[in-house]
């Protein structure tokens, strides 16, 4: 495999008919300039290759077969975020360690040539094994199995980013990842989520680089856990004194945010969708959360796309695969308009989005969606 490359302002070679009908919509296009950092996120992390099960009537039982009435596969782990980012039009980079099996072929082949992801600070290792995650959906949430080992010891990561308007990180409690610091000092606006503390501390001062961080993104029990909140509400207003934004988001009440520097506070309810996949669902979200503020957007609308795309990947199978694209929010947006009864001021809540999808793009186009066997592109 050869890492793909591109030159800022140009169209990468490999970029398939999907991704150029994506690109299309451009939500930082009134903002781009010449000078600007050639690639819109930057992210780094591990790639897995993610088996999804659903239709499980239950959690599966020891001694037992359970069967599944659905199955995918899909690029997994960082390839969710990196995936959503690039469907909603932004110009993603990743860093990533791939296995050099069929496993780590296919994840490189849907990133690099079906969503158009710069993969140039990845690496092929040769000899090892892609990690596997297999999903098991059930009941509205997912247990999951998880197999891998740790990639020769350099790091995907480098020491030196590549210039980009912003990053995601995840954060882990008692580690420094110097690539946070070094990206944020070149200016690169930094985004982060945080993992379940395994150690049990739930201290702030755990996260050596939520002081680089711009805004973070924590569910409502890490949110809770880390403030000493008694409500998620009160926890967001109290992780300001740590980082300028702070999103918590509530499961099925949706999601709460403020902003310290503005002074604002917005609230949004979780559209009802009918479920399928909850995986990758909380990746999704960042990424529409990290477009409505790189394109500069008032902070209800930058939760209400977040959620929004959230609720349309959950009913497709897999994380990446999962993620919407700007015809599908579009479509959305139009059945929801011309259905009879509507409560005005949920359709005033989304009226950001009138005139922000082209009526060409205005209609289903073919995403590559999760299969249950391992394809490529060239013969899916």
């Amino acid at each position: 495999m050869t890492p793909s490359s591109t030159i800022a302002g140009e169209e990468p070679e490999h970029l398939t008919q999907a991704a150029r009908c994506q690109a299309q919509v451009d939500p930082l296009a009134a903002l781009r300039a010449p000078g600007d950092p050639p690639w819109d996120v930057y992210l780094t992390g591990t790639v897995f290759l993610d088996i999804v099960f659903t239709g499980l009537d239950s959690a599966p039982v020891r001694g037992t077969e359970s069967w599944a009435r659905g199955m995918g596969s899909s690029p997994g782990g960082v390839a969710n975020m990196a995936t959503a980012l690039a469907r909603l039009g932004l110009r993603t980079s990743l860093a990533a360690a791939f296995g050099d099996d069929h496993y780590g072929e296919y994840c490189w082949d849907a990133l690099a040539r079906g969503e158009g992801i710069d993969l140039a600070p990845s690496r092929s290792v040769p000899g090892w094994h892609s990690p596997v995650t297999v999903s098991m959906a059930y009941e509205g949430e997912r247990t999951m199995v998880s197999h891998g080992h740790e990639p020769p010891p350099e790091e995907p990561a480098p020491d030196f980013p590549p210039r980009a308007r912003a990053a995601v990180a995840s954060l882990a409690p008692g580690k420094r990842s110097p690539w946070i610091a070094e990206a944020a000092r070149a200016g690169t606006r930094i985004f982060a989520d945080v993992g379940w503390d395994e150690t049990g501390a739930w201290d702030l001062a755990g996260l050596p680089d939520l002081g680089h961080c711009e805004a973070f993104l924590p569910n409502a029990a890490e949110a809770m856990r880390y403030t000493g909140a008694d409500c998620p509400r009160a926890a967001a207003h109290a992780l300001t004194e740590y980082v300028p934004v702070a999103v918590v988001t509530l499961g099925s009440d949706g999601a709460y945010a403020v902003d310290r520097r503005t002074g604002e506070s917005a609230e949004v309810p979780a559209i009802a969708v009918e479920a399928l996949d909850p995986t990758g669902a909380g990746d999704v979200f960042v990424a529409g959360f990290v477009t409505g503020t790189l394109a500069g957007w008032p902070l209800a609308d930058r939760l209400a796309l977040a959620g929004l795309t959230a609720a349309l990947s959950v009913q497709e199978f897999g994380g990446s695969l999962s993620a919407p694209g700007w015809s599908e929010i579009g479509a959305w947006w139009r059945r929801v308009q011309s259905v009879p009864g509507q409560d005005p001021e949920a359709l005033r809540r989304y009226g950001f989005l009138e005139g922000l999808v082209p009526e060409e793009l205005d209609r289903p186009w073919p995403l590559r969606r999760a299969v249950p066997t391992i394809g490529f592109g060239r013969s899916a």
